[in-house]
């Protein structure tokens, strides 16, 4: 099945009382002062911009992802409000995610955009996201190499010299503190007194893989990444906060540094 679009109008971001944005004299200031490090931004009405997320919440032999929907609205919404239509898949193997991140890098929008987001949501291992049918029997992963290797300049030619961002909420690994609940399939049932403030020191890593990628996971290699069942993930509430904050002002990089 495809998976489902969901657009909103072009004077979203404008109405929105959370995403603020940056205002015309400031943005051509910025434009003069760092030329250099910004990427051609085409017109509103001349861009077609994509995002893609991809949030595995059920699955066939592991526990469910309780609160992941809350990501899916959280990061929809803010998508929407940066100006892209977002495509959402759930419920994926890892040969489906793999055929819906080809059929992405194929879409012809692409040639009319700016650049994209891609976004990831499953229980996860080291370098990997478990698909829907992963267990400790059937390997069902993705890896994150895949991810890069479907959208390189040779493999999806449309996205050339733009930025792609990788987002990642899986965890990397077993090693945890216990409080919210984790993305890791072989760290689900223990428990301690750590607070959420003593976890979100652990919940960044940032990665350049090659030219025009930035990828963001939720947490370094070998550590879990926690999820709040009533509020959701830690890692893309305190993302919707920063972006929402600072992106009309602050590099990319930025943003991610005050996650």
């Amino acid at each position: 099945a495809v998976p489902p679009e969901v657009t909103g109008p072009a004077e979203s971001a404008e109405t929105t009382d959370t995403l603020k944005l940056c205002p015309p004299e400031e943005f051509l200031k910025v434009c003069k002062e760092r030329a250099g490090e910004i990427y051609p931004i085409k017109e509103r009405k001349d861009r077609t911009r994509l995002a893609l997320i991809i949030c595995n919440r059920e699955f066939d032999h592991l526990q469910p992802r309780q609160g992941a929907e809350l990501d899916i609205t959280g990061m929809t919404e803010l998508l929407v409000g940066l100006g892209y239509s977002v495509i959402v898949g759930e419920k994926l193997t890892a040969k489906e995610m793999e055929k819906v991140l080809v059929e992405f890098a194929a879409r012809p929008e692409h040639r009319t955009s700016d650049s994209t987001f891609l976004v990831f949501m499953s229980h996860g291992l080291l370098d990997r996201l478990c698909g829907k049918q992963h267990s400790d029997e059937n390997s069902d992963v993705l890896p994150y190499d895949t991810i890069f290797r479907i959208f390189n300049n040779r493999n999806c030619p449309s996205l050339k010299d733009k930025p792609k961002v990788i987002i990642v909420q899986a965890c990397r690994g077993e090693n945890r503190g216990e409080l919210w609940v984790s993305d890791s399939p072989a760290a689900m049932t223990d428990s301690s007194s750590q607070s959420p403030e003593n976890l979100e020191d652990d919940a960044v890593y940032k990665a350049h893989v090659e030219k025009d990628f930035i990828a963001f996971c939720s947490s370094t290699p070998h550590n879990v990444s926690w999820r709040d069942t009533s509020k959701g993930s830690l890692f893309i509430t305190q993302l919707i906060r920063c972006f929402q904050m600072y992106s009309w002002r602050c590099h990319l990089e930025e943003v991610f540094r005050k996650v």
